[in-house]
C-alpha cells in the first residue's frame, strides 16, 4: 500500500529503513530517559536491516529493541524507587533539566542515574513545597513508581507491533499511520461522535477501572445504579454469564469488555465508591445504547460587547472537530451525526435570537472530514470551490460546494490557533479567500496534505477485524488562490497573543514534512474584500492590549512562560524553589483586588485544563491519576467559568467590524467587492483523510 499508493513514493530499502530507525528510537523514548549512549551504539547494527525485517515478515529485530526498552524502562524506575529510602540534601545547588527531547544521549550508567537522581528529587521537591510531609511523599512517589513499572509490565507484543509500524509509515511523512483494530475504532467513534456502551468515563486509579463522569441519558446514568467514584472489578457479558475480574487491568481492555452490541446484557461487579477495599460489591445490570457524545459535539453561546453606549451581540460557535459518521450517511440515517448540520441548525438559532456577528471557534480543532469543511465552508459563501486537490500523479481537481444559499449572510468571524489543522485550516483559507469573513487568533498548524483510510481487514477480505487501518497520505491540498497551508499554515487578519511553540508544535516541527509549493488559483468570484477595515480594526485592537488588564496579564503570562520554557531549568535547592513560589504568591496577590484573579496562562487562553482561581495555581506536585477525583472534578467544572480572553477579543473585533460597515449591508464582505485575492499572499491551507482529514 505504502510502495503503491502513498503521495510521496519511497521505496523501502537500507535509506528508509535507517530513518525507520531513528523514528522507532524518538517514539519509544523521546525525552531520552530511558537507553544510554551504549545502546544505541549496540542497536546501531540494526539501522539498515529493518527494511529487511518488514519485507520478509520477521519482526524479530524491532522486537528485540523494544524489549531493551522494557527492561530499561523497569530498570529506570526500580533505581527512583530504591531512592526513596535515601532521601535526599535540598541544601546543594544543582538544577534538573525536564525537556530533553534535543539533548544527546546520556553517555554512561552512571550519568543516567545521576539524571534519574535529579528527577526523582524533583518530584520530591515539588511534593514538599507543596505541603506534603516526608511519609506522605514516599507513599505518593512509591505508587508513582510502581504504576509506571505496572504500565510497562502490561505491554504487549501488539503495542510494540503498531509502535514500530507507526514508526515505518511515519518515517515516510508525519501524517501516514496505522491504527490497530482498536485504535481504528476508537478513530470511528471520533469521527461518528458515538459509540453502543453503558454511558460512563472511566479512569484508573490504584489498579481500579474508576467511574469519573456519567453521560446523560445513558444506561449507567438512568439506572440510577451508579455515580462518580465507584470501581468496576469485574464484567461478565449477559445475564448468565461468567464474571471477569478486571482488577489491574488496562483500562482500554476494561472498556472493549464493557463496550457490546446494542441492546445487548453487560453484567458489573461494583464496589462502591464510599466502600473500602473490602466492602460489599454490588451487581448491575445494564442493558447497551448507542451513546451520543454530544460533549464533542457544535455548540453556541452569545457574547454581548459594548461600544460606547451600543450593545451587540455575537454569536459564537465552537467546533472541536469535523465529524461526520460515514457509515450513517452511506446508509440512508436521517440522523446521522455531522458537523456541518449540526452548525447550521446553531445558526437558524442565532438568527432567532438576532445577533449582529457570528464567530466560528476552530481553536484546537485538528480536523476531520474532507466533505464536511466542503460544506460548512458552503453555509457562508453559497455555490462555489472551496479547495484544491492534487494527487500523486500531478493532476488537479477543485472541490465544491454545490448547494445554493447561505445560512449566514452576516458579518463573520474565524478563530484559530496553532492547533487548528486540516479541515480547519481549509475552512479558514476559503473564508479568507472569499474575503467572506476576518480571520482572528495565532498561525495555523500548517498540515496541507489529505489522507485516505484503508481497511486493512477488507482488502485482506477478513470476516472478522484483525489487521486495523491505515491512514494513507494520497494527495496535496491548495487554496482556490493557489497558495497552500502546507507549513506556513493560515495568516490571520488580525494576530491575538500566542501561546504555543511554533518551533516544537506544527507542521513545520517534522524533519520530513512535505514542502511549501504554489499551483494556479482556481476561478471563483470573491464575496468581497475586508481588507480596507484592517486597519482600523488593528489599531483598536492594539489599544485595547494596552489598556485591558485581562491581555495586559495574559501577555505577562506569556512571556513568563516562555522564559521558563527556554530556560528549561529547574533549581532542585529548596530554598531557591521557595523564593521563586513566593514570588509568584506575590504577583497573584497583587492581582487579588482584580475580578479574574490567579487565571492561569491556558485558562486565558481559552484552554480549560488546569484549576484557576486563587491558590488552585499553586503546583500541588501530583499527577492527574494521584489528585482526589471530587477535587479535581470540581476544579474543572469551575475552570469552565473562566473568562475566556481571547475569544472576548475576537467577539469584540467583530462588534468593531459591524460598527464600521453600513447598516443593512447584509453580507459583511459585500462592503466593499474587489477583484479576486491575489496568490502572493503567501497563505496556506491543509488536509487529512479522504474520507476523512
Amino acid at each position: 500500500m505504502l510502495n503503491r499508493y502513498h503521495y510521496k513514493a519511497v521505496p523501502l530499502d537500507d535509506a528508509l529503513s535507517d530513518e525507520i530507525f531513528g523514528h522507532y528510537l524518538k517514539s519509544l523514548d523521546p525525552e531520552r530517559l530511558f537507553f544510554i549512549q551504549p545502546d544505541i551504539d549496540q542497536l546501531a547494527r540494526f539501522r539498515t536491516v529493518l527494511d529487511d525485517a518488514i519485507i520478509k515478515e520477521d519482526l524479530a529485530v524491532p522486537f528485540a529493541i523494544f524489549n531493551l526498552y522494557a527492561q530499561r524502562v523497569t530498570e529506570r524506575y526500580s533505581y527512583a524507587r530504591a531512592l526513596l529510602k535515601k532521601g535526599f540534601d535540598f541544601r546543594q545547588k544543582e538544577d534538573y533539566q525536564y525537556a530533553r527531547d534535543k539533548e544527546p544521549w546520556v553517555k554512561s550508567e552512571a550519568e543516567i542515574r545521576d539524571l534519574w537522581r535529579k528527577r526523582v528529587k524533583n518530584d520530591w521537591l515539588r511534593l514538599k513545597i507543596a505541603g506534603k510531609d516526608d511519609k506522605t511523599i514516599t507513599t505518593t512517589l512509591e505508587k508513582r513508581y510502581d504504576n509506571a513499572l505496572k504500565r510497562i509490565g502490561r505491554t504487549t507484543g501488539k503495542d510494540a507491533f503498531e509502535t514500530f509500524m507507526n514508526a515505518y509509515t511515519m518515517a515516510i511523512e508525519p501524517h501516514t499511520n496505522y491504527m490497530g483494530p482498536r485504535a481504528a475504532e476508537d478513530f470511528d467513534i471520533s469521527m461518528k461522535l458515538s459509540l453502543v456502551g453503558i454511558g460512563a468515563v472511566l479512569t484508573e486509579k490504584d489498579d481500579y477501572a474508576t467511574i469519573r463522569e456519567l453521560v446523560p441519558g445513558g444506561p449507567a446514568a438512568l439506572s440510577g445504579q451508579l455515580k462518580t467514584g465507584d470501581r468496576i472489578v469485574g464484567v461478565a457479558q449477559g445475564k448468565g454469564g461468567a464474571m471477569t475480574d478486571i482488577l489491574g487491568w488496562r483500562l482500554d481492555d476494561t472498556v472493549a469488555l464493557i463496550r457490546g452490541a446494542a441492546d445487548s446484557i453487560v453484567l458489573l461487579d461494583v464496589l462502591p465508591a464510599e466502600a473500602g477495599p473490602d466492602g460489599k460489591h454490588e451487581l448491575v445490570s445494564l442493558i447497551r445504547k448507542k451513546i451520543s457524545l454530544e460533549d464533542q459535539a457544535a455548540k453556541k453561546s452569545i457574547l454581548s460587547m459594548m461600544d460606547g453606549k451600543t450593545t451587540r451581540r455575537v454569536g459564537v460557535i465552537s467546533l472541536p472537530g469535523f465529524y461526520e459518521d460515514f457509515e450513517g450517511r452511506q446508509n440512508g440515517d436521517q440522523d446521522f451525526k455531522s458537523a456541518t448540520r449540526d452548525v447550521a441548525r446553531l445558526l437558524s438559532e442565532l438568527k432567532k435570537e438576532k445577533v449582529d456577528s457570528v464567530l466560528i471557534d476552530l481553536r484546537n480543532n485538528g480536523g476531520g472530514s474532507l466533505q464536511e469543511a466542503i460544506q460548512l465552508t458552503g453555509l457562508f459563501i453559497g455555490k462555489g470551490p472551496v479547495v484544491q486537490q492534487r494527487d500523486a500523479r500531478g493532476k488537479i481537481t477543485v472541490e465544491r460546494d454545490r448547494k445554493a444559499g447561505v445560512a449566514w449572510d452576516g458579518p463573520l468571524g474565524v478563530m484559530i490557533n496553532r492547533g487548528s489543522a486540516s479541515a480547519s485550516e481549509i475552512f479558514a483559507a476559503a473564508i479568507q479567500d472569499y474575503g467572506r469573513g476576518l480571520v482572528i487568533g495565532e498561525g495555523s498548524f500548517g498540515k496541507g496534505t489529505v489522507q485516505a483510510l484503508i481497511n486493512l481487514d477488507e482488502v485482506a477480505k477478513n470476516d472478522k477485524q484483525k489487521f486495523g487501518e491505515l491512514k494513507l497520505t494520497v494527495a496535496q491540498f491548495f487554496r482556490i488562490n493557489g497558495g497552500t497551508t502546507q507549513l506556513r499554515g493560515v495568516k490571520p487578519d488580525i494576530v491575538l497573543p500566542a501561546f504555543a511553540d511554533a518551533e516544537g508544535f506544527g507542521e513545520s516541527s517534522y524533519d520530513n514534512a512535505l514542502p511549501w509549493v504554489q499551483v494556479k488559483a482556481a476561478d471563483y468570484a470573491p464575496a468581497g474584500d475586508l481588507h480596507f477595515l484592517l486597519p482600523v480594526l488593528q489599531k483598536r485592537h492594539e489599544v485595547r492590549v494596552k489598556n485591558d488588564k485581562d491581555l495586559r496579564l495574559l501577555e505577562e503570562d506569556i512571556a513568563e512562560f516562555n522564559l521558563q520554557r527556554k530556560k528549561n531549568l529547574v533549581s532542585l535547592n529548596e530554598a531557591e524553589r521557595r523564593k521563586e513560589r513566593d514570588i509568584q504568591d506575590a504577583k497573584l496577590g497583587s492581582r487579588e483586588a482584580y475580578e479574574d484573579v490567579g487565571q492561569s496562562v491556558r485558562g486565558r487562553l481559552g484552554r480549560k485544563q488546569e484549576p484557576t482561581k486563587g491558590k488552585a495555581l499553586r503546583d500541588d506536585g501530583l499527577q492527574a491519576d494521584e489528585r482526589d477525583l471530587a477535587k479535581e472534578l470540581a476544579a474543572e467544572k469551575a475552570d469552565k467559568n473562566v473568562k475566556d480572553v481571547l475569544l472576548n477579543e475576537a467577539a469584540q473585533i467583530l462588534s468593531d467590524e459591524v460598527g464600521l460597515l453600513k447598516p443593512g449591508a447584509g453580507l459583511a464582505a459585500r462592503a466593499k467587492p474587489v477583484s479576486p485575492l491575489v496568490s502572493d499572499r503567501k497563505y496556506g491551507f491543509d488536509a487529512i483523510p479522504a474520507g476523512v482529514w
